[in-house]
Parts: structure tokens; sequence; C-alpha cells
């Protein structure tokens, strides 16, 4: 059978799609692998959702195009969300491309490379609001001690900077009793730490049940055994309710991590931006849940350089984020895209203005997230080893980091650790994001 390599750029609802594809193929008999210059086919499942990450995604396409050149390469496959929004233009423009297969589609993964035996540039984008497929099987690619569980699809939030309303279509929630069971699968393999997506975890159940589920949800999942961390990601500030943080609160095994994108904190730009909030209500969430759990971790991220953002708006914003000293902050530069209604906005700033507003206020953060890190030296967390980076020194993360986009822990330790181990560190130095520490047990005053 031909010999498989996939790559999965972007997010981790990709990333799950691109399990899912794996999962399929597997099924049928393909050979997975991940050595690229071996691979008959490559599929590369590609993210659309602002300029950076198209660029990735074409330069991608493009590096893996040479290989029908210099390697083993028969078929070159484009999936995910810039296939769905730039088929014809990727048709067009690159024509190695065998097959471009939109959001709608990749469940179809193995007809359609069937159908390259006899078909070139086949170009499938189905219905994009299709109903969730329980029986598909998924070929699960993250480290062993952890996975992301998807709980629905799509958005509805129609923010006007956004486009995945259209390359993802409505709100999709799974069937509950359907999650719970691929979770307890996931408990089964040995996975550790789950991880809870969608574009807006705090909407699941709304169009299934009525009403937003997620508190029950969680409730169901940490009572699974098996888990150690369950981590609740993309949760929109007016949709936390006392409710959902205090399940968070009452279970040990659910992370006291709220990632909670606010975007801004001017009013003025949030209307804008059609945000269902407002600078007061994201403050009166801030201190509930602060009031609930005092050690509780808020990431959030922002959007610099909205059209019409004034000095005035961004000046609110930093002393908002000063105000609120948030944990974990990410800071993006406004992306145009076409097709949103934040494109036809007047005002639009120029590229220097806002790169200048991401420095500054990177650098605002830079210096809350050093004084947080300082206050922990000598304190002792529990960290997951994820890997060994020379002899007696490790990498790990705190149930307040999340993977890849958060900070890390050195642990130095005498003893041989295993990836996916959970051990006490003792913090003995901080820098500005990360951290450094020993084994509780090797530590000494």
């Amino acid at each position: 059978m031909l010999k498989i390599a996939l790559e999965s750029l972007g997010c981790s609802k990709n990333l799950v799609d691109a399990e899912i594809m794996m999962g399929i193929l597997n099924e049928k008999g393909y050979r997975l692998t991940g050595d690229f210059d071996e691979a008959d086919v490559i599929i590369v499942n590609t993210c659309g959702f602002i300029e950076s990450a198209k660029q990735e995604s074409i330069d991608t396409i493009l590096d893996f195009a040479d290989l029908k050149q210099t390697g083993n390469l028969k078929l070159l496959i484009v999936t995910g969300c810039l296939a769905q929004r730039y088929a014809d233009e990727l048709k067009e423009e690159i024509p190695e491309i065998d097959a471009i297969v939109g959001t709608g589609s990749y469940q179809n993964i193995d007809e359609i490379i069937g159908k390259l035996k006899e078909e070139h540039q086949i170009v499938s984008l189905n219905n994009i609001e299709f109903a969730y497929d329980e029986t598909l099987p998924r070929y699960v690619s993250t480290p062993s001690h952890m996975a992301y569980l998807k709980i629905g699809e799509g958005c509805d939030n129609k923010c006007t900077y956004c486009i995945i309303p259209k390359l993802r279509g409505k709100y999709r929630s799974r069937k509950m009793e359907d999650i719970i069971s691929e979770a307890k699968k996931l408990a089964e393999m040995g996975v550790k730490e789950l991880i809870v997506i969608a574009q807006d975890t705090t909407k699941y159940g709304v169009d299934l049940y009525g009403e937003e589920r997620l508190a029950e949800l969680l409730e169901e999942l940490a009572q699974i055994d098996g888990f150690k961390w369950i981590r609740v990601m993309y949760s929109y500030p007016e949709s936390i309710t006392e409710k959902l943080v205090n399940v968070i609160s009452k279970y040990d095994n659910i992370c006291n991590y709220f990632d909670m994108p606010i975007q801004h904190a001017s009013n003025r730009i949030l209307k804008l931006m059609n945000r269902k909030t407002t600078k007061e209500d994201i403050l009166s969430k801030v201190k509930m849940i602060r009031n609930i759990i005092p050690d509780a971790t808020l990431r959030t991220s922002i959007i610099v350089g909205f059209p019409g953002e004034t000095d005035e708006d961004f000046e609110e914003l930093v002393d908002f984020v000063k105000e609120v000293e948030f944990d974990k902050l990410g800071v993006f530069t406004y992306s145009r895209e076409e097709d949103t209604p934040a494109d036809r906005l007047p005002n639009h700033l120029e590229e220097e203005v806002k790169l200048e507003r991401q420095e500054r206020l990177m650098l605002v953060q830079q210096t809350i997230s050093e004084q947080k890190n300082n206050q922990k030296i000598g304190n002792k967390y529990e960290v997951l080893v994820e890997e060994q980076i020379e002899d007696n020194v490790y990498i790990g993360r705190t149930m307040y980091d999340a993977e890849e986009i958060d900070a890390i822990v050195y642990i130095k330790s005498i003893r041989e650790l295993q990836v996916g181990e959970f051990v006490d560190v003792v913090i003995t130095d901080a820098l500005e994001y990360d951290l450094m520490g020993v084994l509780e047990d090797e530590f000494t005053e």
C-alpha cells in the first residue's frame, strides 16, 4: 500500500481533523510514515485564519511540491481551511497539487485518494455544516500522555475580523454521550491530560439542548478514571458563568486554568469587533473567577491595530492589562482578511503602528509575568515531564500551562525521568516567562 505522511498546521481543532484522516487511512491499510522524503502521498492540512498562517501553509505546500522531483512523492493533497477558502487559487497557482479537500470533505479522504488513480486535481468542497460522524476512527498523534477532545464544530459568534464561520459553518455540538464515550477510550489508552476544545467551548450544548452545558459536561469528564488534568480552552468571557467556575473549582483534576480571549478592552473597539461583551463585564468575570479560585491562571489573547483603533483606545487597553495582570497573554496584530466585515471598515492602520503597539503591550506583559514568576521561587509544583534536553535536565509543564502556547519548567534531576511522568518540583529560579527547578527529593536549601 501507499506510504502516507501528513503535516497538520494551525490550531488543535485542525489537528483533530488530521487525526481522523489518519485514522481512516490507517484502517484502510495505508502505511503512515513520518518520513516525508519516503512518502508516496503527502497531505498538508492547512490553516487559513490569518495572513501569517496562510503564508506558512503556502510555503509548506511549495516545499513538499519539490519532493515530486527530489523524493518519492506521487500525490500531493491539500486539506483544511486554506483549501476550503482558496480552492480555485490553489488549483491555478500550484499545479503540483493533486487534490484540494475542504473542511467538509476530509472524512472522504480515502475515496479521494482512490479517485486519484484516474483523475488529477480533484476539488472536493462538500457541505461545511456536516453532521459529525461518530463512527470514524481516530489516530491520536499527540504524545501518549495527552490528547485533544473536540466537543463541537463551527462558530456562531460572527466576530467581524474572523473568517472561521465561513470555513467551518454554524456551531454544532456533539452529543454528550458520544463525547464521554470518546473520553473513556482516551483514558483507557493512558491519556493523562485531556484538553477540551471547540471554536468556543462555552457555547457547548446550546444548539442541542437549548442551553450552554459545558459545566455538566465537565462534571461527567471529571469522574472518568485516569485523567490527571482536564484543561478547557477557548472559553469566551461572556459565557463563563459562576456555575462553570464552581465546577472547575470542585474537581481537583480540572485545571484551574481559564483560556479567555478578550481581544480588546475598549468598548468602542469591542463593538466594532462584534464581541458580545464589554470591558466592565470582562473585569467582573475576572474578579468572579479569582474570588472563587484565588490561584486560577487567566490566559487571554488580544488584537492590536484593529481598524479605527485610536491612541486613546490603545492606552485604555494598556491600562486594562496593567490592572488585570493576566497570568498569560498573547498579542496579535490585526490581520486584514477579505470577505470579513472588518475588512470593509474605514481607518485601517499602518503595519508599523500595529507592530509598535504589539511590542509595547508585550513589554507590559513581560514585566507582569516576570513579577509573577519571581513570586513562585521556593514554591513546589507538580510538573508533567515532556522532554529530556540534556543529561540530568528535562522540560515540563505545570497544570497552569497549556502545551506549546505557555511557559515551561526546566527540571534538574539526578535520577532518570520518564516522559509523561508527574513529579514534584521546587522552583529555584525564574525567567520572564519560564521557570527553573529541581526535584523535591533532591532539593537542598
